[in-house]
């Protein structure tokens, strides 16, 4: 079936952030904006209807235990953290304090979420995924407006060193990780498949070479605004941890999934 877009649902009562508004200006997004940007990011991607299997306008997927409000409670509620995050990567480097210093804050951010969401882990991969690049971003804005800093406005360019930064950043180990048994990353292990870590440690090559080619290309041929909404599905199908895959599976082997999820 066609693809259809999903009408923005309970989005009052937060500012629509878009990075558009920043073009052809010479001012480094702030904290503030970088965060929004994130929960925009969140928020846009659990909306984005239909999703087979996954939380979106029509319901919870295979999930039992998320649905569309409880995603968009969560997205909000990391706001603080990502622009915490943001904060204190501005005028850093990559190094092994830093990546010690965001993880206690993704952590942090990580019981503000199960705070919102009453115990469901609906966000735990974003921060980490969506915290690398806003960490990332702080820091390439840093250097973007730096005095003697080359001036660029290709945008590719700039997701390239942000997706770089945050490569760096991830490929430092977590010192204080508590020991990892997640349902991800036992599917990760049975499946040898990198997921979520790997990707950011390679420098989120579907991101620069799969959802932004395309997203670019889709507004070359003028098809506008809804181009960034339905760009996000490039970027979740590849950002669907190996928990969700393996989620999937069992509820079709099941027979969980709903008909209409699969269309």
């Amino acid at each position: 079936m066609a693809l259809q877009l999903a009408v923005p649902l309970d989005a009052g009562a937060f500012p629509h952030a878009c990075i558009e508004d920043l073009r052809g200006t010479d001012a480094a997004p702030s904290d503030a904006q970088l965060a929004q940007f994130a929960v925009a990011a969140l928020i846009e991607e659990a909306q984005l209807t239909p999703k087979p299997a996954l939380v979106d306008a029509r319901g919870s997927g295979a999930h039992r235990d998320l649905d569309l409000p409880l995603m968009l409670r969560s997205a909000r509620a990391l706001e603080p953290t990502f622009a915490t995050l943001a904060h204190v990567s501005r005028d850093r480097v990559p190094s092994a304090t830093l990546r010690t210093e965001l993880a206690q804050i993704g952590r942090a951010g990580e019981h503000d979420m199960m705070r919102a969401t009453n115990g469901s882990n609906a966000h735990r991969g974003a921060i980490w995924i969506v915290g690398l690049l806003v960490a990332g971003a702080a820091i390439a804005s840093g250097d973007a407006h730096a005095p003697g800093a080359p001036r660029t406005s290709h945008a590719h360019s700039l997701a390239v060193r942000v997706c770089g930064i945050g490569a760096q950043i991830a490929c430092f180990p977590d010192r204080f990780a508590a020991p990892a048994d997640s349902h991800g990353e036992r599917v990760r292990k049975r499946y040898h498949v990198g997921g979520a870590r790997q990707e950011a440690q390679d420098g989120f090559p579907h991101v620069i070479g799969v959802g932004l080619p395309a997203l670019h290309g889709a507004r070359a041929k003028g098809i506008g605004a809804k181009t960034k909404r339905a760009s996000t599905t490039l970027l979740a199908s590849r950002n669907a941890t190996a928990a969700d895959f393996e989620t999937v599976l069992e509820a079709m082997r099941a027979g969980q999934i709903p008909d209409r999820a699969l269309n």
